[in-house]
């Protein structure tokens, strides 16, 4: 990725560049893995970072029905909606909306870490939030895996072919 910023468009295109990274929500707690999707979809892990501009990467997370939660909250935990009429107040129980809406749970933990401000619509528009495993279409699109850190091995041999993916006593 490019650091160079000017007043020239191509370079300004470089340096804002956007990954795709891509996480697996299994067993991870819920407020941990909303702070750390916060960050990178504000942008804060580039070196460019500035909080006027929306610099921050796409984020798809899969498994979001194996979230965890840490102490009671899983019995206690609710969530509430207002219809803005009279009478119109919805509450739904973390449980119950782990079954039927497990993405809403994440989005909802990751608007409330993201900063109250005209860019926060935008930044919740990177997120691709799946209940299951199947990620459809944005598999294509996943340069970074978070267990390790590491680009994806479809995307090394894009850059170089000789690069081949060795296994464990081979060199």
């Amino acid at each position: 990725m490019s650091q160079a910023i000017g007043k020239c468009t191509s370079y300004t295109a470089l340096a804002y560049a956007r990954v795709w990274h891509h996480v697996d929500a299994s067993d991870r707690i819920l407020g941990k893995l909303a702070q750390r999707i916060a960050y990178v979809l504000m942008g804060k892990h580039k070196p460019i970072y500035d909080k006027g501009i929306d610099c921050g990467d796409y984020v798809v997370v899969t498994n979001a029905r194996n979230i965890r939660v840490s102490g009671r909250k899983e019995e206690q935990l609710v969530y509430r909606k207002h219809s803005m009429y009279p009478g119109g107040l919805k509450e739904e129980k973390f449980e119950d909306l782990l079954e039927t809406k497990p993405h809403e749970i994440i989005v909802h933990a990751v608007s409330g870490m993201l900063p109250k401000n005209k860019l926060r619509n935008r930044r919740l528009e990177r997120l691709k939030v799946f209940g299951g495993s199947n990620m459809g279409i944005y598999r294509n699109n996943i340069l970074k895996r978070w267990e390790d850190g590491t680009l994806s091995d479809d995307y090394i041999l894009k850059l170089d072919p000789k690069n081949r993916v060795r296994g464990p006593g081979q060199s």
